[in-house]
């Protein structure tokens, strides 16, 4: 690929496990996709397993397609450095070889000459203690990793999170780079959805539906308004109304909670680690309006095999008749 084709740009960057770096960098506002694969080595088509074992050559990068009206080429490079280790030359975290190291492959003399002033200027800012190991290769070829690789954080949240929890790769930017704010993330808009201030939340909320979105409380269960509902429609969040699940996804879980096999059209929530109370869970919040939602385990039932216990105050119920007049038509779809 050319260093820019049509109206926008492409990037090939690689951070160590590409499920990682491509999750981190879907997120941004302005990237327009995300690919896992791999550049730099000499086997023609590899492999995941020989790049893994090392004999391939290759490192495990992702190719980022990106609107520089939106989001700049430097802005991509200062959300990749920040969201791995650049520091090591033997890999990334639990993943160890040259497969995993840090480099960013150039498209063209203009994205070295301001991948070499990013790299400048982070290795003398002093957030590291240990000189930078990201590695300046020019780009010649790129191979789209195995389809089961791509949007794995999405395919498989529950072992995507508990990986990226082990790995420690979360910590290491909390310590490094969270009080950074020249290099923090460029914010995702909100699409229309947006969360009142709590002080009007607390005027409009029940005290149990505050407690549970704004405070990561827990309703009882079977005591609580959807956990046995059965009629069709879509559940969204009751602070912001941007959608979260279907009741197509809807099962009986026992629990006495709602509980459903996976989130909207897939996309509708986000997944982070719980510690709370001595164990550690993936909580699941909303994607724009930052509510707690639940959480999601994998001893639900197929096609996903994951169980999204939420609690009922946070949602509010469209039903499929309202779909319409409630400003929802675009997921009639779901019930053809």
């Amino acid at each position: 690929m050319q260093e820019t084709t049509n109206n926008y740009e492409i990037a090939t960057l690689a951070g160590g496990c590409f499920w990682c770096v491509e999750s981190d960098l879907e997120k941004v506002e302005g990237i327009l996709d995300v690919v896992s694969g791999y550049s730099g080595g000499h086997v023609e088509n590899p492999t995941y397993e020989q790049v893994s074992s090392g004999n391939s050559g290759h490192l495990e990068v992702v190719q980022v397609r990106f609107d520089p009206t939106k989001v700049s080429y430097e802005d991509v490079l200062r959300v990749f450095m920040k969201h791995h280790d650049p520091t090591d030359p033997g890999g990334s975290f639990n993943d160890r070889g040259e497969q995993y190291t840090s480099a960013i492959f150039y498209h063209g003399e203009g994205q070295k000459k301001v991948a070499v002033d990013v790299l400048q200027e982070i290795d003398g800012s002093g957030v590291f203690e240990q000189p930078l190991a990201t590695k300046l290769i020019p780009f010649e070829k790129f191979y789209r990793a195995e389809e089961y690789h791509q949007d794995y954080y999405k395919k498989n949240p529950v072992r995507y999170n508990w990986y990226r929890f082990l790995s420690g790769r979360d910590s290491f930017v909390e310590e490094h780079w969270g009080n950074k704010e020249e290099f923090r993330q460029p914010a995702l808009e909100v699409d229309g959805y947006k969360r009142p201030e709590d002080a009007k939340l607390r005027e409009i909320l029940t005290p149990l539906q505050f407690k549970v979105v704004r405070e990561d409380g827990t309703e009882p269960a079977f005591n609580n308004e959807f956990w046995d509902n059965h009629r069709e429609g879509i559940y969204v969040d009751i602070v912001s109304g941007e959608p979260l699940f279907s009741s197509r996804d809807k099962f009986d879980s026992g629990t006495g909670w709602p509980s459903f096999t996976q989130p909207i059209e897939g996309q509708g929530v986000v997944e982070k680690e719980d510690r709370s109370f001595f164990m550690t869970r993936i909580e699941v919040r909303s994607r724009k309006a930052d509510s707690h939602l639940g959480h999601v385990f994998d001893d639900g039932p197929q096609p996903t095999g994951l169980r999204y216990c939420i609690n009922s105050a946070a949602l509010r119920f469209i039903p499929l008749e309202e779909l319409e007049s409630e400003g929802y038509a675009e997921y009639r779809k779901l019930f053809k």
